[in-house]
């Protein structure tokens, strides 16, 4: 278990925070904004999950999935007012979990809410709700987050490749709404892939040897139906880019308002570099 350090954020500037951090850049980069704005951080790092590199110099404590019971008592002992989730995690299986009394107690009450992401998620924030700690979404605290419509960088969709977007979007929210995933790839009208428990670079890794001649497919990320915005939002960045690239699609289309992107300056310029269109795209709700 690593050391814990003491920040020396002033509490007027907002509750303690605590990042319960899965793997990428997100916990970091929430990190480092909210102590910016002089409030104190304690971030939850996950065995296996979480990027070392992500607590460094930043109060925390390092635990497996299964503690639930130890990670709220600490929460508590740390004086923590607001909880937020960042980045994704590869949900371990039973085995793996090794549930203390409070984490099998939460298993048995959610039942079969446990065998989707979102239906899962959502049981988890109602837990931690419960034990008095409010849960804030990633755009509540870096509000230049979220996906706005239109490009993102110099390209554009031609119509053509609008079917194959609104096609994926139809894919997708149908898989959303069986809380299954929240992409789709379609080239021609054909659907290619559609992301499951593996994620989005997986799925692109994939679709690189299902292409079909001629004009490549495209990728769609969007949030599942009535999904909690707090939540597992789709979210997108340059690794996003280059995979869609290396697998041969023209673009990536992202839901506007209801996405995360992740430096978009550096998704436009590897957009561009690469060839590919990101655009955001309204979806009727």
């Amino acid at each position: 278990m690593a050391d814990i350090k003491q920040d020396t954020g002033s509490p007027a500037a907002g509750p303690k925070l605590a990042i319960l951090a899965g793997g990428g850049t997100l916990p970091a980069r929430i990190a480092n904004a909210v102590r910016g704005q002089g409030r104190e951080v304690f971030i939850v790092a996950f065995d296996g999950h979480t990027d070392p590199e992500t607590v460094a110099g930043v109060p925390h404590v390092w635990s497996r999935f299964g503690a639930a019971g130890t990670i709220l008592r600490r929460l508590h002992e740390e004086r923590v007012g607001e909880v937020v989730l960042a980045g994704p995690v590869k949900r371990p299986s039973f085995t793996e979990l090794m549930p203390d009394w409070r984490t099998a107690r939460f298993l048995a009450r959610v039942g079969t809410r446990a065998l989707g992401d979102d239906g899962l998620l959502r049981a988890v924030v109602r837990e931690v709700e419960e034990d008095g700690f409010r849960v804030v979404g990633l755009h509540d605290l870096l509000k230049d987050l979220l996906t706005v419509i239109g490009p993102v960088g110099r390209l554009v969709p031609d119509a053509d490749t609008e079917r194959d977007i609104a096609r994926a979007v139809e894919v997708a929210r149908a898989m959303g709404a069986m809380d299954v995933g929240q992409g789709a790839v379609v080239q021609q009208g054909i659907v290619l892939a559609v992301e499951a428990i593996e994620g989005t670079d997986a799925m692109l890794d994939r679709c690189a040897a299902l292409a079909r001649p001629g004009p490549g497919g495209v990728l769609v990320k969007v949030k599942k139906p009535k999904q909690d915005r707090r939540i597992d939002l789709p979210t997108m960045g340059v690794t996003t880019v280059e995979k869609a690239a290396a697998a041969g699609l023209r673009g990536i289309a992202v839901e506007a308002g209801g996405s995360l992107l992740v430096d978009r300056p550096a998704v436009a310029e590897a957009a561009d570099r690469l060839g590919l269109f990101v655009v955001g795209i309204e979806i009727p709700q």
